[in-house]
């Protein structure tokens, strides 16, 4: 989905997602337990604005989420660094094979991106949001949706629902695979962490200016986190 590597035994560099692409494709179609994807894309949808003209999918991965910016009128456009990913996601958008931290678009080129379920596997998103900052035109729009950086990641013990325990690794940025769920994403691929402060501020730092937040989640306790920001 991003621009997370990992070494093979022959010495080059692959993208994490490629050997699960196949995995994730599936895991992404289907809407399971409490109708998660369904919920990311209203969620989504509730944070985008309508408009025309291309719309970057960073991180595009399967492609999976593409139908709601087309819903809106945009024409999306996937990036991603998986090209095991971008096999399933050449069937719905067109895509490009790229580092999301060096998008092939020119500066102040594109009205619109967003970026969904993927700043956990990119290792510095503040360089992700400048890069999208970058190939924004200015007022252009750009949507970020992920998992709540507060109650989501290995600091987070969902084991207790609906109480959540949240321990000292919030502070942690680095990668890890230890995740409350041994059967989803993270145990594959792993995640690093961004705390809540960190990702505002690299949005701001960025020179986009936050326009509204949401979040959501059943039973009240949030999963998903998101804003829409505007290029300054």
């Amino acid at each position: 989905m991003a621009a997370e590597t990992t070494g093979s035994a022959d010495g080059t560099t692959t993208a994490a997602y490629d050997q699960h692409a196949d995995w994730y494709n599936d895991f992404m179609s289907a809407d399971g337990p409490g109708g998660y994807i369904r919920r990311v894309h209203g969620a989504l949808e509730g944070l985008m604005e309508p408009g025309e003209g291309a719309c970057l999918d960073v991180c595009c991965g399967t492609g999976a989420h593409a139908p709601v910016p087309a819903g809106l009128g945009w024409a999306p456009v996937g990036v991603d660094l998986s090209g095991g990913q971008l096999r399933h996601a050449a069937g719905r958008l067109p895509v490009a094979q790229a580092d999301a931290t060096a998008l092939p678009f020119a500066d102040a080129s594109l009205p619109a991106a967003v970026c969904v379920l993927a700043h956990t596997d990119l290792p510095d998103y503040a360089a992700v949001l400048r890069e999208i900052a970058r190939v924004l035109r200015p007022g252009g729009r750009f949507t970020h949706l992920g998992v709540h950086p507060c109650y989501i990641g290995a600091f987070a013990d969902w084991s207790d629902r609906p109480r959540i325990v949240v321990d000292d690794r919030y502070a942690d940025h680095s990668h890890t695979f230890d995740t409350w769920s041994p059967g989803g994403v993270r145990a594959r691929v792993g995640a690093w962490h961004l705390p809540l402060a960190d990702l505002l501020n690299a949005t701001t730092a960025a020179g986009l200016r936050l326009v509204r937040t949401a979040e959501t989640g059943p039973g009240g306790i949030p999963d998903l986190f998101g804003f829409l920001a505007v290029k300054a």
